[in-house]
């Protein structure tokens, strides 16, 4: 017996037009797509970083309340360095990495307050210095 051959027509393929299209409408929905994933993404490191200046502030409250007001002054006053600061906050926030820098995501600067005596905002700003106000 001799096995039946089906002609070329009959077999079932996407034939090179077919795959040619479906790439190309995956390639134009990318190309629509990329904008918007790139915008969130921005929004969400500007979030991360407006969340972290605000953990940092809250930090600083629950430093001045645990220590009290003249102690932490005078300890916070002999303070030099954002660094040294951030290792007297560590403790009281939930994500606190070693290194200050590590702490906040890259294109942004948070500036903690030199002077704890009147409680302000830390500053916040883009590394090119375009000020965050939250």
């Amino acid at each position: 017996m001799k096995p039946e051959t089906t002609p070329l027509s009959r077999r079932r393929a996407f034939s090179l037009v077919e795959v040619l299209a479906a790439v190309a409408i995956i390639g134009i929905i990318s190309f629509l797509a990329l904008p918007n994933l790139i915008q969130i993404r921005m929004d969400s490191e500007r979030n991360l970083a407006i969340s972290r200046a605000e953990s940092v502030n809250m930090a600083i409250v629950s430093y001045i309340q645990a220590n009290g007001r003249d102690r932490a002054v005078a300890q916070w006053a002999t303070k030099t360095t954002d660094q040294q600061r951030y290792e007297l906050l560590a403790p009281y926030m939930a994500f606190s990495p070693t290194n200050f820098t590590d702490f906040m995501p890259s294109g942004y600067v948070l500036g903690i307050q030199t002077d704890i005596t009147a409680l302000s905002k830390a500053g916040l700003a883009q590394s090119d210095g375009t000020a965050i106000y939250y």
